[in-house]
C-alpha cells in the first residue's frame, strides 16, 4: 500500500510539473494568458494620464484667457488701477534705503530737505552742489546748503519719471555728472514717491514742482535756473514751465529727456501694453487714465512754452518709443512760441545702448549742455 501511495504521489508532481500543452500555433494555451481586468488597466492607465494633464492644461489656458478678457473690464470699472499703473509710485527701487543719508548713496556734497508745498503735503528733497564746492559742503547744514544756490553757478532743478524714488541709481549716477559739470541738482520725490506724504495726481506732481522751483528762485539770485525732465517728468516740465510761461517767469532754458507727446500715446505705444490690439483698447484703457485727470499734454503744452528747449532721445528706449520723441520736437521746431528761441533735438544712436536711462553715460553730454 505504501509503495502505491508513493507511486501516485511521484505521478501527481509528474504532471504538476509538466509543460502547459501547446496548441497547433505552437504557442501557450488559454492556461498562461494574462487576465482581461489585468490588460486592460495596463492600457488605461497611460491614456488616463495623457487625457488627465490635458484637462489640467486646457484648465490653466481657460483660466488665463479668463483673466486675460477679465482685466479690461476691471480698469474699465476702477479707473485708480489704471493711474496705479501710470505713476508706480508703489515701486520703491532700490529698496531699503534710507533717503534722509544721500551720502550712502555717494552723495557726501547733498543735503536731505523737507518741504511742505501745501497742507498735509511733505516732499523730501535732495541738493547736490557743484563740485567746486564739494569739499566745502563736508558737514555743513541746510542752511549753508540753501546759501550756496547763491554761489555763481547754474541751477537744474531734475523732475524723475514714475517708479522708484530721488533715489534711484541712474538717477544719482545723473546728479554726479551734472555737479561736476557745475550745477548745483536740486531733485525731489513727488508727493506718494518714497518717503513724500501724500497722494499722487498730476495737478499734485506739477504743483510740487512749482513750489521747489520758486524755493530756488527765492534763494539763487540771478543765477540761471535750467528744468529737466525725464519720461513721465517731462509731463510734469512742460506742465511746470507753461504755468511759469504763462505768468512771464520761465526758466532759462528746458531739457526734456526721453519724452513723449501725450499720455495716451506713450500707453498705446508703449511696448509692455500686452492690449494695444484688443477690441476697444482705447475706451477700456486710455479713457480711464483721462478720467483720473492724467494727460501730461507736453505737445499741447509746447505750443505755450517761450524758453530754449533741449530734446534727448535714445533710438533704442525700450520705454518711450524714439519716434515719440522726434514727433515733440517737430511740433515744438514749428511753434510760433520758439520763434526766438533756441530748439534742439539730439539724437543717440543704439550701438550706444544708453536705452531708456543712461543717457547720462554720454561722453558729449557736457558739449551739448554747453
Amino acid at each position: 500500500m505504501r509503495k502505491r501511495n508513493e507511486s501516485v504521489t511521484v505521478e501527481h508532481e509528474r504532471a504538476a510539473a509538466a509543460p502547459a500543452p501547446l496548441d497547433k500555433g505552437c504557442s501557450l494555451r488559454h492556461s498562461l494568458r494574462l487576465p482581461a481586468a489585468a490588460a486592460d488597466t495596463g492600457m488605461k492607465r497611460p491614456l488616463g494620464r495623457r487625457y488627465g494633464l490635458w484637462f489640467r492644461l486646457r484648465k490653466l489656458i481657460i483660466w488665463l484667457l479668463g483673466v486675460y478678457i477679465a482685466i479690461p473690464f476691471l480698469v474699465k470699472l476702477c479707473p485708480a488701477i489704471q493711474a496705479k499703473l501710470v505713476f508706480l509710485n508703489f515701486v520703491r527701487v532700490p529698496y531699503f534705503i534710507d533717503l534722509k543719508r544721500p551720502q550712502d548713496q555717494g552723495l557726501n556734497h547733498t543735503c536731505n530737505y523737507y518741504l511742505q508745498p501745501e497742507e498735509d503735503v511733505t516732499i523730501g528733497v535732495w541738493h547736490t552742489v557743484p563740485a567746486a564746492l564739494w569739499k566745502n559742503a563736508r558737514g555743513k547744514d541746510q542752511l549753508w546748503f540753501e546759501d550756496a544756490l547763491g554761489s555763481s553757478h547754474p541751477v537744474i532743478l531734475y523732475l524723475h519719471g514714475n517708479a522708484g524714488t530721488r533715489g534711484g541709481d541712474h538717477r544719482v549716477e545723473l546728479y554726479k555728472v551734472l555737479s561736476s559739470l557745475g550745477y548745483h541738482v536740486v531733485t525731489f520725490d513727488y508727493r506718494g514717491w518714497g518717503d513724500s506724504i501724500g497722494s499722487p495726481s498730476e495737478r499734485g506732481m506739477t504743483y510740487d514742482a512749482l513750489h521747489v522751483f520758486d524755493w530756488i528762485k527765492a534763494r539763487s539770485g540771478d543765477n540761471p535756473v535750467y528744468i529737466w525732465g525725464h519720461s513721465l517728468g517731462t509731463g510734469v516740465a512742460t506742465n511746470l514751465v507753461r504755468r511759469l510761461c504763462e505768468r512771464e517767469t520761465p526758466p532759462d532754458a528746458l531739457i526734456l529727456e526721453s519724452p513723449f507727446t501725450n499720455i495716451r500715446e506713450e500707453a498705446r505705444s508703449h511696448p509692455f501694453s500686452i492690449y494695444r490690439y484688443f477690441p476697444g483698447f482705447d475706451w477700456f484703457f486710455l479713457d480711464p487714465i483721462t478720467t483720473s485727470g492724467i494727460k501730461f499734454a507736453n505737445d499741447e503744452n509746447v505750443k505755450y512754452i517761450s524758453c530754449s528747449l533741449l530734446i534727448l532721445h535714445a533710438e533704442d528706449d525700450p520705454v518711450v518709443p524714439f519716434h515719440l520723441g522726434k514727433k515733440l520736437y517737430n511740433i515744438a521746431a514749428t511753434s510760433r512760441s520758439f520763434r526766438d528761441y533756441k530748439v534742439q533735438f539730439v539724437p543717440f544712436h543704439t550701438d550706444l545702448g544708453y536705452r531708456h536711462k543712461y543717457i547720462y553715460r554720454s561722453p558729449e553730454l557736457p558739449r551739448i549742455l554747453r
